[in-house]
């Protein structure tokens, strides 16, 4: 139902990582190649970044309701900014949802930044299990959409834990005892980037220079492009990427 994509690397343009590749997710937002349910992400965009400085503990964020080709203006400031990390998503709103901007990913609660490709089968039930009591100074999770209740559990999974990749983990078999549905979660928390392949496509990327990507799907057609597999996890820093289990 979406598109999403993190990277994690020597610092880079914002415009660099989701406007200039052939099938960057700009073009993903009316081009996708790879996508399985729907047909186009114009239901808003949204961007998330970790700006470099001290003092600076929590990520800057950037959303809005429109399909990201019509925002001309973004794509003019993205070339200023510059970021060793950044999480990003265009939307193909669930049936039954709005377009509101509230709904837009990322999201975000302290340095997490949240993304969600997928849907859930029983929206009922999940909000149910997951997401109350809302977790505090996490506004997202509040948002009138079917993700909120995944992020609600992320945040406080990570909170306690610190680990990304065991989270997003965690979270997806928590929701799939609840409602069926596609988890394809990613998640950052500034140095590090994690995703599952739970319903959807999740690829990652790893350059000669350092950068890794997780993505749904290539925004090229570089050699180095890896499937991640289905019920997997993967996660990535400057250093290194690992695939587990979902379990």
């Amino acid at each position: 139902m979406c598109r999403h994509l993190a990277y994690v690397g020597p610092p880079r343009t914002v415009h660099d990582l989701l406007y200039a590749a052939p099938h960057s997710l700009h073009v993903q937002s009316w081009a996708p190649r790879m996508q399985r349910y729907g047909t186009v992400n114009a239901d808003g965009f949204g961007v998330g970044w970790y700006p470099s400085g001290e003092g600076r503990p929590e990520p800057l964020r950037y959303r809005r309701a429109m399909p990201m080709w019509g925002d001309a203006s973004f794509a003019d400031a993205a070339r200023a900014i510059t970021s060793g990390c950044v999480v990003a998503a265009v939307r193909d709103a669930t049936p039954g949802f709005g377009s509101e901007e509230s709904g837009a990913q990322p999201f975000r609660a302290d340095r997490l930044l949240f993304s969600h490709n997928g849907a859930v089968e029983d929206d009922e039930a999940l909000t149910e299990a997951l997401a109350w009591p809302p977790p505090p100074r996490a506004l997202d999770a509040r948002a009138a959409l079917d993700s909120a209740p995944l992020f609600a559990h992320t945040v406080r999974l990570w909170r306690e834990s610190r680990d990304l990749a065991h989270t997003l983990a965690s979270v997806v078999r928590h929701a799939r005892k609840h409602s069926g549905g596609r988890y394809n979660l990613l998640a950052s928390d500034g140095t590090a980037i994690a995703a599952t392949a739970a319903g959807d496509t999740l690829y990652t990327l790893r350059e000669p220079g350092g950068g890794v990507f997780l993505a749904s799907e290539p925004f090229d057609d570089a050699p180095g492009w890896r499937e991640v597999p289905e019920d997997s996890v993967a996660v990535a820093t400057g250093e290194h990427t690992e695939i587990h289990p979902i379990g």
